[in-house]
């Protein structure tokens, strides 16, 4: 894998840059926005990120560590591939992204091209709590637990929307903290049931 780039740009396009590394050529797929960083002539750090496929091998380039694991990060959903992520980090910052998410803001997602509104609604639903501690300084935050992901999605396949499981959810966990009980030694059937029916309450 190759991960990071030091070299020369030898040639620059608003999607592509050449970087000669030991006297080779790379060529790396790249944002508008770290096109525009370059200079044509000058040295250069890329934090890369390699994408095989059975025909091509594609190195991707990020200016810094967090928008390459940000674009790893977003082709773990559903439907989304390296040149959807790469549309993705063109459009958001790596904090904004982080931030849209956090906010459920599916306009703010779904005007990067090749999202939607079902692109931007799935994004929101499987990276939040995964992508909230980036551009804060607590990287040691947990992420979700996988009860609680679990969970999330059988109540979004029941019709609720991810803000509405957050909110049912929290309430179950409020009622098990008061009786000391831990969710997740809870059968997941078990905490859909309750979950359902605090949401019914609300």
């Amino acid at each position: 894998m190759i991960s990071l780039l030091n070299g020369m740009v030898r040639s620059i396009q608003t999607d592509k840059a050449v970087v000669e590394v030991g006297g080779v050529g790379l060529s790396v797929s790249i944002t508008n926005h770290t096109s525009a960083q370059l200079n044509l002539g000058a040295p250069v750090q890329l934090f890369t990120s390699l994408v095989v496929r059975e025909d091509s091998l594609t190195l991707f380039g990020f200016l810094d560590e967090e928008s390459r694991s940000t674009f790893e990060l977003v082709q773990t959903v559903s439907g989304i591939g390296p040149k959807v992520a790469l549309a993705i980090m063109g459009a958001h910052s790596p904090q904004s992204l982080a931030l849209a998410i956090t906010q459920e803001d599916i306009k703010g997602i779904e005007k990067v091209p090749g999202i939607g509104r079902k692109g931007a609604q799935r994004l929101i639903l499987e990276l939040k709590g995964k992508i909230s501690d980036f551009g804060t300084s607590d990287h040691e935050r947990t992420h979700q637990p996988v009860w609680r992901e679990q969970l999330t999605s059988a109540l979004v396949s029941l019709g609720f929307t991810a803000k509405d499981s957050d909110v049912a959810i929290n309430k179950v966990l409020a009622e098990y903290a008061e009786e000391g009980v831990d969710p997740s030694s809870s059968d997941l059937s078990d905490l859909l049931k309750r979950t359902l029916q605090t949401g019914r309450r609300s």
